[in-house]
């Protein structure tokens, strides 16, 4: 009996298996990550039950599922996908890294924490962000991704540099971040592959503490490509071409405006007009046409990788090459790169990294963003004078001025070069022994060459009594400099779990740090040859070695650090972050010299606790409070001491003899700036996790700031190269709110899109500034005007102080009713008597405009159809105003159209004074000449096309993407010059424009290649 069941059940058994297996399709295929690499251990999974697998070490997988399934492929750090399965088929499946996922590990310092555990207000920036925009620099890559951080370009030429700026602008001295690339201190990002890039990590409340005084401004973490183990050798090729152009054009007079507005100025003042036949000006010579070009860049950038069982290694290479939008070829950018990393597991717990990047650039540069500049000069130039004589010769520029110059001749003329070398590089050992520790060192040097070389030909007359004429000997400038710097670090982790829900990790180490510099200055006279090719100090009639008149120029700082971090969580729930550093530095005396600074932070993660229980609306919400105080050093060596190093003469047996004297003052007192930091938020993802939210309150405060004062002339201070010494007599506080908002939303299989938006806002205030004025200037504008911006209590840092206007004088009857102003007549502009005391004069001064904005804002897109991918980015800036000086305002210089709207009669308009080159007012700094800075920009948008699978597999490849960009594709803004973006980066003088080189529009073509 038993026999016959047992033979019945086994073919009810055979019979349910074979129809399954009769009607199944079998799958197989591959799993990799964005990068193509392979990702072992995906689950595979037919959606609705339990059977399933998942990937080999390579990758594959290979599953019996019955027709119409839908897989699903989970992986922790990455984005869940499904697909439905019609027929057998061989699948390449490519995930996505979920940024937002909270088991993502974050760089912190000196260690890793879980995007759950983090208590600070830390952002990340990933390499797929970086490849999809191509930036040429790093900056550009936060400009609009980081809520709190802020870029402004110094200018737009080929190479240069940009202003960082997170959470405000806390000094009036030096306010950039500390930036580590794979631990190594970089201070100019230029020398930086953004191709290189594996993700950025910005860290801006006290959590920076952990890296001590040279936190103050926030810290940057940059982490590089590197291989991974187990990997098959792996190449991947990333080039573009691209094509720039202005973005702007400033609308100038042509000749015939040019000439009637002359001709009427002139017999405003009562002189004879210039221009008597204004039918035969024509258009005339519009010299931005001569000089803004299209330029050509181009990158190409190669990375191979791979890895063993103990090893993983990564090499790159890269190339850039740039040309200037003003002035073509004379202004260019080229940049040799390249990259090499490699890991090895020497025993089981004892682990060896190394990382090493060389740097060689070339920048060729023209005068940017100053009286006689080349933009300054091409907007002020005449119309009327064409670019050469009749001989052939270029047109000298008499009549406007000692800085207006023919802006061709110029940049014919100009020879400036500049070449860097530079390798950083990194070596760290790890030890991990008795299951909780591990012992680490850190090794990390950086050492840069820079080469500066300058030519002035001999014979140069642009027109008489031009300050830029060189009617003597030829000369040559030789800048050599030379830069060293490292970095030792050491410390000890413990890290253990008790009882299973506790969860602790100390931190002990200790950091020392060493940069030097010195720089050699050389200039010859009567060179051999007069070309810059030919151009040495070898022959030279004479030679004029700096260190003769000054002494030797050279500086040595350094650092020595001892930290501890304590962090623990209870079941990942209440979290808890402390540390201390003690920083000592050779900036300060004996007595100065060594600081401490505490900080900690906070958090509670509300949606771990049993309260919450299950809520599909809020998924997760943590709050989190931090609180420090960090230090800042960075001023010049040797301002505690007195040191020989400014220009002396002396008379010996009735000659004169170069000697040196003393320097800058001294001041034994100088101490540690301290920054109060105090941060707020919450961290949050709504909807099945498809939103995610963070907000911050945050406030800083800064005393004890390390300034120059205004002195005594009988001190000394303005000897050459002596200087007022740096005092201890400042407070500046930001406040502000940070609001970062992103949504992710699989659509279907073959569609999807990601959208984020970011705000910050920024109230800056000086508290107090202890000098006897009571304030700083800084900035310049004009001739024999006192500086326009100023750092004071009570104001935003660097706010610009001036006269402000009220309308324009329409009648004689409101001359003489207006206090006294000097030289007032009808059409001049009327200036408000703030003092009430029946004069016009610097007293009257007040607030009239403020460089840093109130509001930054970023909007992100991205939508992939198949296999298509699409994004932008945009950023605005509102509230920041910028003053306008490339005006020269002198009697025969051009002038931009809004003259042609100036009064010319009682009402005819209340905004533009009137033409005169007679005696006025007008040209006193007034809130006539600052303009809303306010802008929207169009960042990058990009269309992407990639390979299918089945095409991939033919080609034997593993990627192969093309697209197409457009970055600074259009800025919204009512500002009148150039680029609303553009600063010096000065904290007091940084918003005043001379003619900034604008950002370029670029339109650019590129090829993502993996194989």
């Amino acid at each position: 009996m038993k026999s016959i069941l047992s033979l019945i059940l086994f073919g009810l058994l055979s019979t349910g298996i074979f129809s399954q297996t009769g009607n199944a399709i079998r799958v197989t295929g591959t799993v990799t990550d964005m990068s193509g690499m392979p990702l072992p251990g995906v689950n595979v999974i037919v959606k609705g039950t339990s059977t399933g697998t998942s990937t080999d070490f390579d990758g594959l997988f290979t599953v019996d599922v019955p027709p119409q399934s839908t897989l699903v492929f989970s992986f922790l750090g990455f984005q869940t996908q499904e697909t439905v399965v019609t027929s057998a088929t061989d699948l390449s499946i490519q995930m996505t890294e979920d940024a937002s996922t909270l088991d993502e590990v974050v760089v912190v310092g000196y260690g890793t924490q879980t995007k759950k555990e983090i208590t600070g207000a830390v952002s990340v920036v990933s390499s797929e962000t970086i490849e999809n925009q191509n930036p040429v620099r790093v900056e550009q890559a936060l400009q609009g991704r980081v809520a709190g951080v802020n870029i402004s370009s110094n200018s737009g030429s080929p190479g240069s540099a940009s202003t960082i700026s997170i959470r405000g602008i806390s000094t009036n001295g030096d306010n950039r971040p500390l930036i580590l690339v794979d631990g190594a201190v970089i201070e100019d990002l230029s020398v930086i592959n953004p191709n290189d890039i594996e993700s950025i990590n910005v860290l801006k409340d006290a959590t920076a503490g952990i890296y001590g005084v040279r936190a103050a401004n926030g810290v940057i973490l940059i982490t590089t490509k590197g291989g991974r183990k187990n990997t098959d050798l792996r190449v991947d090729v990333d080039s573009y071409i691209g094509l720039q152009e202005t973005t702007r054009k400033l609308p100038v007079l042509n000749a015939t405006e040019y000439g009637a507005i002359i001709n009427e100025a002139y017999v405003a003042g009562n002189q004879a007009p210039p221009f008597p036949n204004l039918a035969s000006l024509g258009q005339g010579t519009n010299w931005q046409d001569e000089v803004f070009r299209q330029a050509l860049l181009s990158d190409v950038n190669a990375t191979v990788y791979g890895g063993g069982e103990k090893s993983a290694y990564s090499v790159g290479a890269g190339y850039l090459d740039q040309d200037g939008i003003v002035g073509g070829g004379a202004v260019n950018f080229n940049r040799l790169t390249g990259r090499g990393s490699y890991k090895l597991d020497i025993l089981e717990n004892l682990k060896l990294s190394t990382t090493a990047i060389y740097t060689h650039s070339n920048r060729k540069t023209l005068s940017e963003n100053a009286l006689g500049s080349v933009l300054f000069n091409a907007v002020n130039m005449a119309p009327t004078f064409n670019v050469r004589d009749a001989n052939g010769d270029f047109t000298i520029a008499d009549g406007l001025g000692n800085e207006v110059i023919n802006s061709i001749a110029q940049i014919a003329n100009t020879f400036n070069n500049n070449e860097v070398d530079k390798i950083t590089g990194t070596v760290g050992l790890s030890y991990n022994f008795w299951d909780h520790f591990t012992v680490e060192s850190r090794y990390q040097f950086n050492y840069s060459e820079v080469r500066g070389r300058s030519f002035l030909p001999a014979g140069l007359n642009f027109g008489d009594g031009k300050v830029f004429n060189n009617l003597g000997v030829n000369q040559y400038f030789v800048n050599d400099s030379f830069f060293r710097d490292y970095t030792f670090d050491n410390f000890l982790t413990y890290k253990n779990t008790f009882a299973d829900d506790h969860n602790l990790t100390v931190l002990l180490g200790m950091s020392a740090f060493k940069t030097s510099g010195e720089f050699y200055n050389f200039t010859g006279r009567d060179v051999p040859g007069n070309t810059f090719a030919e151009a040495s100090l070898e022959g030279a009639g004479e030679v004029i070695d700096a260190r003769d008149i000054s002494g030797p120029n050279e500086f040595d700082q350094r650092l020595l650090s001892y930290f501890t971090r304590v962090q623990y969580n209870y079941k990942e729930r209440y979290l808890l972050s402390a540390v201390v550093r003690r920083d000592g530095s050779s900036n300060f005396g004996p007595e100065n010299k060594f600081g401490y600074f505490p900080s900690a932070s906070i958090g509670w993660v509300l949606s771990d606790e049993p309260f919450y229980g299950s809520n599909d609306i809020l998924n997760f919400l943590k709050m989190r409070a931090s609180y420090g105080i960090l230090g800042n050093d960075r001023i010049g060596a040797f301002g505690y001491i007195s040191t020989l190093n400014a220009e002396g003469t002396y008379v010996f047996d009735n000659e004169l003899v170069n000697g040196v004297a003393a320097g800058q003052l001294s001041n034994p007192e100088i101490k540690w700036e301290r920054q109060k930091t105090f941060d707020v938020g919450f961290d949050s993802r709504l909807f099945n996790n498809k939103i995610d939210l963070t907000v911050d309150y945050f406030k800083r405060r800064t005393d004890d700031l390390l300034l120059v004062p205004q002195v005594s002339g009988i001190l000394g201070v303005y000897a050459p190269g002596a200087g007022a010494p740096i005092v201890n007599a400042g407070s500046v506080e930001n406040s502000g709110f940070e609001f970062s908002i992103s949504y992710d939303e699989y659509i279907s299989d073959d569609a999807s899109f990601n959208l984020s938006y970011n705000f910050t806002t920024l109230k800056n205030e000086v508290l107090a500034v202890g000098n006897e004025s009571g304030f700083i200037p800084g900035g310049g504008f004009g001739f024999g005007q006192e500086p326009p911006a100023r750092m004071e209590a009570g104001f935003p840092i660097g706010y610009f102080y001036g006269l402000q206007t009220n309308g324009i004088f329409q009648s004689q009857a409101e001359v003489d009713a207006h206090a006294t102003q000097a030289d007032a007549t009808l059409g001049d502009l009327r200036y408000v008597d703030q003092n009430n005391d029946g004069v016009i004069d610097g007293d009257d001064r007040i607030n009239i405009g403020d460089p840093i904005p109130d509001v930054t804002m970023g909007l992100n897109l991205g939508f992939n159809y198949k296999n298509f991918d699409f994004t932008a980015y945009a950023f605005a800036s509102i509230g920041n105003d910028i003053v306008r000086s490339y005006d020269r305002n002198q009697n025969l210089t051009n002038k931009t159209n809004y003259v042609l709207d100036r009064w010319t009669g009682p009402g005819s308009t209340n905004t533009y004074p009137r033409v005169t080159v007679g005696p006025n007012s007008n040209l006193l700094f007034s809130d006539f000449y600052v303009e809303d800075g306010s802008y929207l920009r169009l960042q990058n948008v990009q269309l992407g096309y990639s390979l299918g699978s089945d095409v991939l597999e033919q080609l034997g490849i593993r990627k192969l993407r093309f697209y197409i960009a457009v970055t600074n594709a259009f800025t919204l803004s009512e500002y009148n010059g150039y680029d609303p973006s553009a600063s010096s980066g000065a904290p007091i003088g940084g918003g005043i424009d001379q003619g900034f080189y604008p950002v370029p529009r670029t339109y650019t073509a590129g090829m993502n290649f993996k194989f």
